[in-house]
């Protein structure tokens, strides 16, 4: 099965719980997890990495917390799920280099197909602004150029 795994679904809750509240806000990493229903053990190292893929800026102490660095119309689907999973790839043969990696690369019917859902998804994911998701959470439309 594909799918996503926990944390980078929790890092998207994150990133959606600071672009509700518009730029410049700041957020107590507790207020995000007890809002976003997210495990206290997760949330540290969730900020962590959210923190070193410079999606979040941190800041330490008692007026401290969490905020966006850019505005939510510049932090897409993609960044997050890129930040947590890496670079992503469908299947393996998107990734062969060269003959020798895989025999059937040269006559193969199926890798352009993967190909072409790969570029597809990656398209549909950089499309999906924070911006877009803390719309559709207040029930105003959102046009998304080739979304589906």
């Amino acid at each position: 099965m594909l799918k996503i795994n926990r944390q980078t679904d929790y890092a998207v809750r994150v990133i959606l719980a600071l672009a509700k509240r518009g730029e410049g806000a700041r957020l107590s990493s507790a207020d995000i997890q007890q809002e976003m229903l997210i495990p206290k053990a997760f949330m540290t190292r969730i900020v962590a990495k959210l923190s070193r893929s410079r999606l979040v800026d941190t800041f330490p102490g008692r007026e401290g917390g969490l905020m966006l660095p850019c505005p939510a119309s510049r932090i897409t689907l993609r960044d997050v799920v890129e930040a947590f999973e890496g670079p992503i790839l469908l299947s393996a043969c998107l990734d062969v280099k060269n003959e020798d990696d895989c025999p059937f690369q040269a006559n193969c019917p199926v890798s352009p197909k993967w190909g072409r859902v790969q570029v597809a998804m990656m398209r549909e994911m950089a499309s999906i602004t924070f911006e877009h998701l803390v719309n559709e959470s207040l029930g105003i439309p959102v046009v998304v150029p080739g979304l589906v």
